[in-house]
């Protein structure tokens, strides 16, 4: 595993576009960051903290999560507001997102400041439908993180950190979910972070304390780890033309020093899934 990019906070939120490269955020120090095709790195949106989600958007730009949900111009840096915090009752943030094959929009809230030793309050799941309508979907997520969608987008994996789970639902054709299940456990003192789903419906989960990548089957079942070199590892992206460039991100906690969250990369032997661009409307 090679690392490319090194000397943030806290990276999160990679997400893989064709044309330009690997945006990624730093929650702690702000701002999203593109790495581009030549390995330089550059600011594309400044200052803004907290965002543990990203997505493309079909009319261009980002989607970001943080104290909210908003589309954000490139161009000019114009922010759009698509789910505003006071929407949900007791919400303090948002946190991971993803998208469905139809530009759907899926967003987990946080009911606690997860970096302010507030006592943990469990969250929701919501969707932002193609009108910009907001329905929630799912309760008693302890600490909302990754989301991904099954291959055939019948089912939906997202994780739950405080749990130690990987939750699963059944998605049906509007875009609702059934109840949710275990689809699989991290192992005891496990924290489950972003995730990305691959081609052949393998499910890669983020251990953020754990130092590896986990590999799940379709099943449930443990394929493999994949190791990383720092502890704190938060999130992962597959990348590249043949979307087998595994882009591995992590935090600083339990590294050399307050800023040393990295990018890593490694080629994986499966390809992963491409993640459509959201078109809720903006």
């Amino acid at each position: 595993m090679k690392e490319i990019a090194t000397g943030y906070g806290l990276i999160e939120g990679p997400v893989w576009d064709p044309a330009r490269g690997l945006y990624f955020s730093d929650v702690i120090n702000g701002g999203v960051h593109l790495l581009d095709h030549a390995g330089e790195v550059s600011k594309v949106v400044p200052k803004r903290r907290g965002i543990g989600g990203m997505a493309l958007h079909a009319r261009g730009g980002l989607v970001v999560g943080g104290r909210d949900i908003a589309h954000v111009s490139l161009d000019d840096g114009e922010t759009k507001t698509l789910l505003a915090l006071e929407a949900i009752a007791g919400a303090t943030g948002f946190n991971d997102l993803t998208v469905d094959q139809a530009g759907r929009l899926y967003v987990g809230s946080l009911a606690f400041k997860v970096f302010g030793g507030e006592t943990p309050k469990p969250g929701y799941l919501h969707l932002i439908d193609l009108d910009g309508t907001m329905r929630t979907l799912s309760d008693g997520v302890l600490l909302t993180n990754g989301l991904g969608f099954s291959p055939d987008g019948r089912r939906l994996y997202h994780s739950d950190a405080r749990a130690g789970i990987v939750r699963g639902y059944d998605v049906r054709p509007d875009g609702s979910v059934g109840p949710w299940y275990i689809f699989a456990s991290m192992g005891e003192g496990r924290v489950p972070d972003g995730l990305k789903v691959a081609s052949d419906g393998s499910v890669w989960v983020a251990d953020a304390h754990g130092g590896r990548v986990a590999v799940f089957n379709a099943d449930g079942t443990l394929r493999q780890n994949l190791a990383v070199p720092l502890p704190m590892v938060t999130s992962l992206c597959f990348g590249g033309p043949d979307l087998r460039d595994l882009y591995v991100v992590t935090g600083s906690r339990g590294g050399p020093t307050e800023n040393c969250g990295s990018i890593f990369v490694i080629r994986a032997e499966i390809a992963g899934l491409p993640v459509p661009p959201a078109r809720v409307k903006v």
